[in-house]
């Protein structure tokens, strides 16, 4: 699914944790082993030698986790900063681009911080949880933009999401964000039932992010005015 939304304002220049956070994934992806831009990892053999040593240093691993190893416990943290491949990367990167800007702005600067990284581990976490005896690596910051999601659809509900289909050929419609957000997270939920443990994608984490990201805004703005669009302001497109 593929998707824009009209924003309410332009929020460039008041979301630098946001586009702090994609300017340090994409750094530390340009130099890490998976973009293979880097000579210093070699090639071939030795190239993937090198990336699976990098993911299982940096990213999760469950059957590590729940060891009590201190290292092991900050990994939750540190896989939010890692990606295994370019579409990982960019399709993340864009869905925090195109979210996490007005959530940002709503939330204040230190507290989006706070809420990414709290919320990414949590989700994790989660997932290592329910697959404590997995030596799979689970790297990437997709629990903690699920997080955004799960925000994005309590503070902006009526947010105006254009998403192409495929089973729609692709067909642009437009939806509000109470019912597209909802769709996908529903999509994951689904996913996360069908998926093994092995090699993949880790819906769980997505599922777990999304929903205490809901959660939180709820309990931190329940009562609180709802930010409604006056005017139509400039679009930004997501990758899901």
């Amino acid at each position: 699914m593929i998707g824009k939304f009209e924003k309410w304002r332009t929020p460039a220049r008041s979301a630098p944790v946001t586009y702090g956070l994609i300017a340090v994934c994409c750094l530390l992806f340009v130099i890490g082993p998976a973009s293979g831009l880097n000579p210093g990892y070699g090639t071939g053999d030795a190239l993937l030698a090198a990336q699976r040593a990098y993911f299982r240093r940096w990213g999760v691993v469950p059957a590590d986790l729940f060891t009590g190893a201190p290292r092991a416990t900050l990994t939750p943290a540190t896989a939010l900063f890692v990606h295994g491949s370019w579409v990982h990367l960019l399709g993340n990167m864009l869905f925090l681009y195109v979210f996490g800007a007005m959530t940002e702005e709503r939330l204040g600067h230190l507290e989006f911080a706070l809420f990414y990284l709290g919320c990414g581990y949590l989700a994790l976490l989660g997932y290592a949880a329910a697959n404590a005896d997995s030596q799979q690596t689970l790297v990437g910051a997709s629990g903690a933009i699920s997080a955004i999601l799960g925000a994005f659809l309590y503070l902006f509900p009526g947010a105006r999401v254009t998403s192409l289909f495929p089973f729609l050929f692709f067909l642009p419609l437009r939806f509000p964000a109470w019912l597209t957000l909802p769709f996908w997270a529903t999509l994951q939920w689904v996913a996360a039932g069908r998926a093994s443990s092995g090699p993949g994608v880790a819906y769980l984490a997505h599922v777990v992010g999304f929903g205490l990201g809901f959660v939180y805004a709820w309990v931190r703005y329940r009562g609180a005015t709802k930010v409604r669009a006056p005017v139509k302001a400039p679009e930004g497109e997501n990758q899901p």
